[in-house]
Formats: C-alpha cells, sequence, structure tokens
C-alpha cells in the first residue's frame, strides 16, 4: 500500500516513499551546495581539488543510486491524489513541476559522469579508480559538465519553489498539504 488516510482526512505517502523523499531531498541539497562551493573548498590548481572533485563524484554516485530506488518505487506505487479542495492549477503546477524534478535529478548525475568519462582525470569512487569509458575530449566534457551545472541552477530553482509551495501550505493554508509527506505522519 502506497498510501493511508492521515487525520485531516486526505491520504499521505507511506514510509519508503516519505523515507526516500526527505533522504534524497537532504542529501541532494548538500551535494548541490557542495558542488557550487568545490572552487571555494579546493581552487584549481590546489593539491586538494582532485580529493575535493572526487569526493563529490562519489556522493554523487551513491545518490544516484539512491535516485534509482526512489524512481523505481515511485514507477511502482502511486502516489496519493490530490484532494479536492486543491485547486486544478494547483494540481498541474505540482504535477509538471515534479516531473521536471525526477527529469533533472536523473540528468544532472547521470551528465556529470558522463562529462567525468571524457576527462583525463576520470572517477574515484572514495578513492577506487572506475574504468573511464570515454576518450579525454575536452568540448564533449564541457558540454555535459555544462549540463550538468546548469541542470543543478534550474533544479536548485525548482525546489526552492517546491518548499516554499509546501510551507504556504503547512503554514498559511493549513490544508494537511505538508503533512501528506511529513515523517511523524507516515504510516
Amino acid at each position: 500500500m502506497t498510501c493511508t488516510a492521515n487525520a485531516a482526512g486526505g491520504a499521505h505517502y507511506g514510509r519508503v516513499a516519505v523515507a526516500l523523499h526527505w533522504l534524497i531531498g537532504l542529501a541532494l541539497l548538500a551535494q548541490i551546495v557542495f558542488g557550487f562551493l568545490l572552487d571555494d573548498l579546493a581552487p584549481r590548481g590546489t593539491p586538494a581539488r582532485a580529493g575535493v572533485i572526487n569526493l563529490h563524484k562519489s556522493f554523487g554516485i551513491l545518490l544516484a543510486l539512491l535516485i534509482a530506488a526512489r524512481l523505481a518505487w515511485r514507477l511502482t506505487h502511486r502516489p496519493p491524489a490530490w484532494p479536492l479542495s486543491m485547486p486544478l492549477w494547483q494540481q498541474r503546477a505540482a504535477d509538471w513541476v515534479h516531473r521536471a524534478m525526477y527529469v533533472l535529478i536523473v540528468v544532472m548525475p547521470v551528465a556529470g559522469y558522463v562529462a567525468s568519462n571524457f576527462s583525463r582525470h576520470g572517477v574515484k569512487f572514495f578513492g577506487i579508480p572506475l574504468r573511464a569509458w570515454g576518450p579525454d575530449l575536452p568540448p564533449v566534457y564541457a558540454f555535459f559538465n555544462g549540463l550538468h551545472v546548469a541542470t543543478a541552477w534550474v533544479l536548485s530553482a525548482l525546489v526552492a519553489g517546491h518548499v516554499l509551495a509546501a510551507l504556504k501550505h503547512g503554514l498559511v493554508d493549513r490544508d494537511g498539504m505538508f503533512s501528506r509527506i511529513w515523517p511523524a505522519r507516515s504510516a
């Protein structure tokens, strides 16, 4: 079963969906912040750069595996229906934002991984070199790395909107929408 009724009478997500939502959401935010701070943490040309970059790549691979698990769960477990009290335009906006976020959380790590395979540096998973399958092609690396960075910015904007909408539902509307995904409410 994917959802149960909450105290407000609306349906909410089950424990697995709630756990994956919060775990991936928080890990993704941390990874995006980590990525945006890479140049501050280890400036280009410094000895620490390779280690910090490979730590970002390693966490990215772990996060990609969690995202794959989340997608598999989501494809086999329907989310609860939007409550009838939610205006149709908000339902459609929420559906499109969720779809866009799913696309971006797949494209972003894949683009980063592909970029790394067209770089002379490749990927080290927590210090273990992974076999590179692409040659060192700076233009290909630049394209996929640019896609990786661009999706991070777009995803950040969508997540900000998602969080603001959730806070509006939880603090202003008090319509039970926020409690659908809150861990304390899952059953």
